[in-house]
Order: structure tokens, then C-alpha cells, then sequence
């Protein structure tokens, strides 16, 4: 029986594996429901450009609506192409321009939650 923390965790990681292969870089798995409690888990990455980001949201939303048939509920930030939010409710995915992700470093208002290991590309 698979739960719904299950399949919160894998539209996570199918995330993470799409970014990955799309070039996106320093992807980590924050699991950060206990301390949020309106979403289980952040799928945070990084781009060099801009291009980047929007080819990062779209392959996304494109594979992760074919492999686990789910789409995001709501986006933001994609006419800036700087810092964009796809918005799963159990599952949010930032897809950051490098500097943009350096300035708010959202990993550390965060640092005391769980990493989820994925186990491919840069995976910490």
C-alpha cells in the first residue's frame, strides 16, 4: 500500500532526477514537513542562466506530469526566469539562478531538517 508520504517523497525524487538530467546543479531533497506543515518536502537547484531555469520548470512540469501524473497547483517567478516556484502542495520545487540561490541561501533556514539522499548526479 503506498502512502501518500510515499508518493510525496517520490514526486520529490523524480523532481530531483529530472533536474539532474537536465543539468541542473547542487539539487538536494529537504524534507521539511515537520517544521513547515502546509508541504512535506523542497526540491531545491541551481542553473547557470537563465535559459537554464525555464528549460529546468518546463521539463519538470512536462516529465513529472507524465511519470507520476501530477502538475503543479500554482508557479511563480517564471516571466523572471530567477528564482521560479512550482508549487505540488506536498512537494514545492525552487529552481534558482546560482546567484539568486547564493543571496537567500534557503538551506540555511532550514539546515535542522532531514536531506533526502538521491543517490545520483551531485548528490550530497
Amino acid at each position: 500500500m503506498t502512502t501518500e508520504v510515499d508518493e510525496s517523497r517520490e514526486l520529490a525524487l523524480e523532481a530531483a532526477r529530472i533536474a539532474d538530467a537536465q543539468k541542473g546543479s547542487n539539487i538536494v531533497i529537504l524534507q521539511v514537513g515537520e517544521v513547515l506543515g502546509v508541504t512535506e518536502y523542497f526540491v531545491v537547484v541551481s542553473a547557470s542562466n537563465r535559459r537554464l531555469v525555464r528549460t529546468l520548470v518546463d521539463e519538470i512540469e512536462v516529465q513529472c506530469r507524465d511519470a507520476v501524473s501530477r502538475t503543479p497547483s500554482r508557479t511563480e517567478g517564471v516571466r523572471e526566469q530567477q528564482w521560479v516556484l512550482l508549487d505540488y502542495g506536498d512537494v514545492v520545487v525552487h529552481v534558482f539562478l546560482e546567484e539568486i540561490r547564493e543571496f537567500y541561501d534557503i538551506e540555511r533556514l532550514y539546515k535542522d531538517v532531514p536531506v533526502i539522499p538521491m543517490g545520483f548526479g551531485d548528490a550530497q
